[in-house]
């Protein structure tokens, strides 16, 4: 296995790009930080709990900017028409590669002969300063903040009480998400790793009122984390939720350091790049994404150093959308909390969580946002 020394970044913050209403605090997430034209409760009760703890009743059904009831924009068509707002979220994390290990590589292909020219890409996109390892990162995406985690432990350890997290504001406004998961059965809720699985790189499975406080036969949890391999179907039906979440195996995701994956040499680049090669071009045809969807592939962190943790970065970022600006790139400094709140303002759920409430958005990517 070859290993990349690391890569120092540094982390500068942009300043705020959408203004933000005075109101109230709420600890970390305050009604200040609520969207434009959003109601400053909306998102901060997480709903009435079903007997297993999931929520089962949303607390809010009106959504700011968008019926609920009508998952699709009508002003789009089929034929990827770029107007009307931005749709369904879906998002790819990969794993420990900096930018400048994947640009130009002989070993990606797909992603720079195909991906790049075809859609918008980040030069200065970092892990928040010195979050490593990969767990705290995907966590910041969806909470903000790595919430005190700093290792790679399994839920057991790690999970949190607050409900102050993305998937939790998406229940309370009644939008549809799932998390699709390779290596998972389906049958129960995945919070031991096995395998070229690992809990650590789905975060929903961080929190208990996704998991129902850790059980692996919470109902709310198994109808949200699903196995990878029903994505296909749901894109063919066009019955993806609005936000869709997608974690590749320890050996597709560039990863790499699982047992089963190859040799000592295993091309990790490559295997990632593969799977990407085949699982993209699925999203990319279904409806879901034709009508004003938006893909983003983003790495959890980059390089992993042989001694110390990983590099902040650069890190790649690729965004393709039919409102994407097509071969474009900007040198923004940005972050996880950049991505999420660009989450937030695509679905119109607030307050903006922690860190995104300072981040600078990714409108720039896109013709016309959200």
């Amino acid at each position: 296995m070859q290993f990349v020394l690391r890569v120092a970044g540094r982390l500068l913050l942009s300043s705020l790009s959408v203004s933000l209403l005075a109101c109230g605090g709420n600890g970390a997430a305050t009604a200040a930080n609520a969207l434009p034209g959003s109601d400053p409760d909306a998102g901060t009760d997480p709903g009435a709990k079903n007997p297993d703890g999931g929520v089962e009743n949303p607390a809010d059904s009106s959504t700011p900017g968008f019926d609920a009831s009508t998952p699709r924009d009508a002003s789009a068509t089929d034929t990827g028409t770029a107007t009307g707002r931005l749709q369904t979220v879906f998002v790819i994390v990969m794993e420990n590669h900096s930018w400048s290990t994947i640009k130009m590589s002989d070993k990606a292909p797909y992603i720079n002969g195909t991906l790049i020219p075809m859609g918008a890409h980040a030069e200065n996109y970092k892990t928040p300063l010195g979050n490593h390892p990969s767990e705290p990162n995907y966590i910041w995406l969806e909470a903000g903040d790595n919430l005190g985690i700093t290792n790679d432990d399994e839920p057991s350890a790690n999970h949190q009480s607050t409900a102050d997290h993305l998937t939790a504001q998406l229940s309370a406004a009644n939008i549809p998400w799932k998390a699709y998961v390779e290596g998972i059965s389906g049958d129960d809720c995945p919070l031991t790793g096995s395998g070229v699985y690992a809990p650590k790189h789905t975060p929903q499975l961080y929190f208990d009122d996704v998991t129902s406080n850790n059980d692996p036969t919470s109902t709310y949890c198994k109808a949200h984390i699903r196995p990878y391999t029903e994505l296909a179907d749901d894109l063919t039906k066009n019955t993806v939720a609005r936000y869709n979440f997608i974690t590749p195996d320890l050996c597709n995701d560039m990863h790499g350091f699982a047992l089963g994956c190859g040799t000592q040499n295993f091309n990790e680049i490559g295997a990632g790049d593969d799977w990407l090669r085949v699982e993209v071009p699925k999203i990319l045809a279904s409806s879901a994404y034709k009508n004003n969807g938006v893909l983003f592939i983003v790495w959890d962190e980059g390089d992993t150093a042989i001694f110390g943790p990983a590099s902040d970065g650069p890190i790649p970022m690729i965004v393709l959308s039919p409102k994407a600006k097509a071969n474009y790139s900007n040198n923004t400094t940005l972050t996880h909390s950049s991505m999420l709140r660009t989450f937030q303002e695509i679905l119109g759920v607030g307050p903006l969580l922690r860190d995104a409430a300072t981040a600078t958005n990714l409108s720039e990517f896109f013709t016309s946002y959200p």
